[in-house]
């Protein structure tokens, strides 16, 4: 009788792979925090559905979103890779592994050298398929693509807020104010009557540089605290309708709307006074504009009443 063998190969022992997975948020607001348990949920998810990998550590860096501050758990991190404690990095994305392109490589090629990879869950990222000048441009191209998108989302942020009348740029402080409590413009009763004289000064004909010397005469300190006082400085107060209680804003998108918010908050110049201003300042102008172009006036403004 002719017996049949069948061999069976030994089984080699499944090799299990060491994990650690990388969190990050940039502050400790709860929105923050939220999305940081939503991050180790869901790589912990991610490892816990391939059989050779084992969760080995969990490394989480909170409030590391300025260069200047040390991300200790990314550096214990690269520590445990280096001691071959670790041999893959899973981390939800690039944004999260590094704060800008430099750092990013640099950790990686630490990684890398210690025999580990790392792996972008979101962009679906595998440091071991990719040598380093290719790996390079395709993290600056992420890098640049999500600055840009982080831009844009920051400016219609503002744009909205701005249509919606609530931007905070609408309550931002001139010479003549303050913020109350709330962080609404209420009126510096001591600056407010300044700019009041600097309006009827001018409406009783001194000119720009003549007011800059009664306010310097009177030992008036300009808003930046100094004795003296720019002739810039003074034709902006003479300019801004924020005096009369009006903010306007521009569209930081386009720049080609405005938001025009009236009785934002309380005057102190009317809406006559400021008007008259403007009237004065165009009449004044040595330069006018006709058929033959824009030149200067042959005569030259004098602040003396005929």
């Amino acid at each position: 009788m002719v017996r049949r063998v069948t061999y069976i190969p030994a089984t080699k022992p499944l090799e299990i792979q060491k994990v650690g997975i990388y969190c990050r948020v940039s502050s400790n607001k709860r929105s923050q925090l939220e999305s940081l348990a939503t991050q180790i949920s869901a790589l912990t998810n991610a490892v816990a559905k391939v059989s050779k990998w084992k969760l080995e550590d969990t490394f989480i860096d909170i409030a590391s979103g300025s260069a200047g501050i040390k991300r200790k758990e990314f550096d214990r991190m690269i520590r445990e890779c280096e001691a071959h404690h670790i041999s893959i990095i899973l981390t939800k994305s690039i944004s999260r592994f590094g704060r800008d392109t430099v750092e990013t490589l640099e950790g990686i090629q630490r990684i890398k050298a210690a025999g580990g990879r790392i792996l972008f869950h979101e962009e679906n990222i595998d440091t071991d398929d990719y040598d380093s000048s290719l790996l390079i441009s395709i993290l600056e191209g992420f890098a640049q693509a999500e600055n840009e998108s982080r831009s844009m989302n920051i400016r219609l942020g503002l744009s909205y807020r701005a249509a919606a009348g609530t931007s905070k740029n609408f309550d931002k402080v001139i010479y003549g104010y303050q913020k109350d409590e709330n962080g609404k413009l209420v009126i510096d009763k001591e600056k407010a009557d300044v700019v009041r004289d600097i309006y009827h000064w001018y409406l009783k004909g001194a000119s720009i540089l003549g007011i800059k010397r009664k306010l310097e005469e009177n030992e008036i300190l300009s808003p930046t605290g100094r004795p003296t006082w720019s002739k810039r400085t003074i034709e902006n107060i003479l300019s801004n309708k924020k005096y009369i209680g009006t903010v306007k804003l521009n569209d930081s998108i386009t720049g080609e709307h405005e938001y025009i918010l009236e009785e934002h908050h309380p005057a102190i110049i009317t809406e006559y006074e400021f008007r008259c201003v403007q009237d004065a300042k165009i009449n004044r102008s040595n330069i006018v504009t006709d058929e033959t172009g824009t030149h200067r006036k042959s005569t030259k403004y004098s602040s003396k009443k005929k």
